[in-house]
């Protein structure tokens, strides 16, 4: 899972950082309260694009705006990533106000590890639950990959695909017309563990174009060269 961490104490941030990674979470960190609703509604529109799912870590007293300030805000603005506030404030006045601003969950500090991670947790799940299910059919131009077989097609045409080759289709086909570095297909393709100095990104695409748009008058896959990658149908040129 994605973790937003919004705290702006160096210690306690480090803390969390390396105990959830510890855990196999991926982190950002956010120690302002306009940084903080920047990056959560980043991480909203990008959940919304690759299937992801992040949570947000919310310290109340922050610089700039409070973590309260903060929630309502990502409310307002439609943004419904699960929220868990951690803080000094453990009144009932407090806790009460962070709930009916938006959160949904409170930890008072200090706390211990694991009921931070049986919260995370909890909360995974609901989010999880709740989530409408992802479309499972997706369809670019001609191009059709469905998500209960695994199965490719073009032009009504089946592609012989290996797994690795579909789990790249799919993110690119998940979100038509964004561009996706280099970086970002290797992590969520390949994972955290592989080299980033790694050219198999780009092995993998060679292999996708060759498939998907040889013989067809529309390429579907673009290069942004120095940038990344974006699948979508552009209009042709007059």
């Amino acid at each position: 899972m994605n973790i937003l961490i919004v705290e702006d104490d160096a210690r306690i941030s480090g803390f969390l950082e390396r105990g959830l990674r510890a855990e196999g979470h991926r982190t950002k960190l956010a120690t302002t309260g306009p940084e903080a609703v920047a990056l959560a509604q980043d991480a909203a529109r990008q959940d919304e694009a690759e299937g992801t799912r992040t949570l947000v870590l919310m310290d109340v007293m922050l610089p700039g705006m409070s973590g309260l300030e903060v929630c309502q805000t990502l409310r307002a603005t439609g943004v419904q990533l699960p929220i868990l506030m951690l803080t000094a404030l453990g009144g009932l006045e407090d806790r009460v106000a962070g709930l009916r601003l938006g959160a949904d969950d409170y930890l008072v500090k200090p706390f211990e590890f694991e009921e931070l991670l049986a919260r995370i947790d909890a909360l995974a799940r609901r989010a999880r639950d709740q989530a409408p299910p992802p479309a499972q059919q997706l369809v670019v131009a001609d191009l059709v990959l469905d998500r209960d077989t695994m199965r490719a097609s073009r032009a009504g045409r089946p592609l012989q695909l290996t797994a690795r080759e579909l789990a790249l289709l799919e993110l690119l086909m998940a979100a038509p017309g964004r561009l996706f570095s280099r970086e970002r297909i290797l992590a969520n393709v390949w994972g955290t563990h592989e080299d980033p100095l790694t050219n198999v990104v780009d092995v993998y695409i060679r292999r996708l174009r060759s498939k998907i748009d040889d013989g067809h008058p529309q390429p579907l896959i673009h290069t942004l060269r120095g940038m990344g990658y974006r699948l979508e149908a552009l209009p042709p040129q007059a």
